[in-house]
C-alpha cells in the first residue's frame, strides 16, 4: 500500500523545515534542508538564490532551529532547538557577591565629584 504524501502547500515554510527536520531525528545541511521545503510545498521558483536565502532567513529568525556546526565535510548542519542540552540560567551574581555594577559606580564617581565641588 502507497503511502499519501503529506500536503505542505498550506503550511509556512518554516512549518515544513521543522517536519522535516522531526522526520530525519539529526542536523542536516542547510541547503539540502531547504532544497527540500521548497519541494515539498511545490514552491514556485523564479530565482533559486533568492528563494533560498528567503527560506534560509526564515529558518534563522526561528527559535525552534538551532545552527549545530560544520559536519566533517564543511557543511553548515542546521538541527532543532530542542535536541540541544538546556543552557543553565544566567544569574546577576555581581551586586550580590558585593562588587560594583556599572550603574553603582557612576552613581559613586558622581557623588564623589559633587563632594569635591562643595570643599572647593
Amino acid at each position: 500500500m502507497a503511502t499519501k504524501e503529506k500536503d505542505f502547500t498550506r503550511c509556512s515554510d518554516v512549518d515544513v523545515a521543522y517536519y522535516i527536520l522531526t522526520e530525519k531525528g539529526e542536523p542536516i545541511y542547510y541547503k539540502d534542508l531547504v532544497l527540500d521545503v521548497i519541494e515539498k510545498r511545490h514552491k514556485p521558483v523564479q530565482s533559486l538564490s533568492n528563494t533560498i536565502s528567503e527560506v534560509y532567513t526564515l529558518i534563522n529568525m526561528d527559535s525552534r532551529f538551532s545552527y549545530v556546526g560544520r559536519n566533517e565535510e564543511g557543511k553548515s548542519m542546521w538541527g532543532l532547538s530542542e535536541w540541544l542540552p538546556a543552557e543553565p540560567k544566567r544569574t546577576h551574581t555581581a551586586a550580590k557577591s558585593g562588587k560594583e555594577t556599572g550603574t553603582t559606580k557612576k552613581r559613586t564617581r558622581r557623588s564623589e565629584a559633587e563632594k569635591s565641588e562643595q570643599e572647593a
